[in-house]
């Protein structure tokens, strides 16, 4: 029996597994950040969220997530959900960012936060001139009908990762 056969299948489905992981925006880690110094992790327009966080230097919780709205006149786009409401990988959801915040005290700690997104298909139609218009009333018509359409929508997860310093 030839052994190199016996390991292809894992072989095959290891790229694939590694491919649903894979996150839609790739960027470096964070720059390291000192304990109870607030710093942002992540701006979500649409939302109109921002993700806040920071070391407490507590052994129990040793970091600190929170959302915040940018601002009372912004109109949100899509919508923010709790995580525990969320399937990853599932559902249309899809792995949008992961975020990896080192702490400065404890080289060996990081944040990582993962932002998932459930995007939306909204087919939308042209008018007469090859553009894409929405008319106010046309749209408060169908929001009196109840036939809005789904509005795309962001979760975040926090873990850690590393071994406390303490």
């Amino acid at each position: 029996m030839n052994n190199r056969c016996r390991w292809l299948p894992v072989l095959l489905l290891a790229p694939l597994a590694v491919a649903a992981r894979a996150q839609e925006i790739q960027r470096p880690p964070a720059a390291a950040q000192a304990v109870d110094v607030l710093h942002t992790v992540r701006q979500v327009p649409e939302a109109c969220t921002r993700i806040e966080g920071r070391f407490t230097g507590q052994d129990d919780a040793p970091y600190d997530m929170r959302l915040v709205r940018l601002g009372a006149q912004c109109q949100p786009r899509a919508a923010w959900l709790d995580f525990a409401q969320v399937t990853p990988g599932q559902g249309g959801w899809k792995l949008n960012d992961r975020i990896r915040i080192p702490a400065a005290e404890c080289p060996g700690q990081q944040a990582l936060v993962e932002v998932w997104r459930r995007p939306v298909e909204q087919p939308l139609d042209r008018d007469g001139q090859g553009q894409l218009r929405v008319y106010l009333d046309e749209a408060r018509q169908q929001a009196g009908a109840g036939r809005l359409a789904a509005l795309p929508a962001y979760a975040a997860r926090l873990e850690m990762e590393g071994r406390p310093c303490r």
